[in-house]
């Protein structure tokens, strides 16, 4: 199967799929160091596991840092955001698939 194309989230972040089924969308995601992902909610439930880097996020009114080998569950429906602090890169998971995802995917 061939890899699918990065798509640019925000700048310095980008996205692509890496596995798709009826009740399971998941991406890699690079973030460059100084990037940020503006705090946002959606339906669906996310867990963010870092690969490498370093990763702070707003999961509603806590703060916390993600590390190489931690992940971050993120119940549908919590305002969240993300900045990075150094280069990173991640594998975000979400249940049900996110719809406009998909829709960005082409599918």
């Amino acid at each position: 199967m061939p890899e699918r194309p990065w798509i640019e989230l925000f700048p310095g972040v980008w996205r692509r799929r890496i596995a798709l089924t009826d009740r399971m969308y998941q991406m890699e995601v690079r973030l460059a160091v100084g990037s940020h992902v503006p705090l946002h909610s959606h339906p669906e439930d996310q867990v963010a596991y870092i690969v490498s880097g370093h990763l702070r996020f707003q999961v509603g009114d806590n703060l916390l840092d993600a590390t190489a080998g931690q992940s971050v569950p993120i119940p549908g429906g919590t305002p969240h955001a993300v900045w990075t602090l150094i280069d990173t890169l991640a594998i975000d998971t979400f249940s049900p698939p996110r719809t406009d995802y998909l829709t960005a995917d082409g599918d």
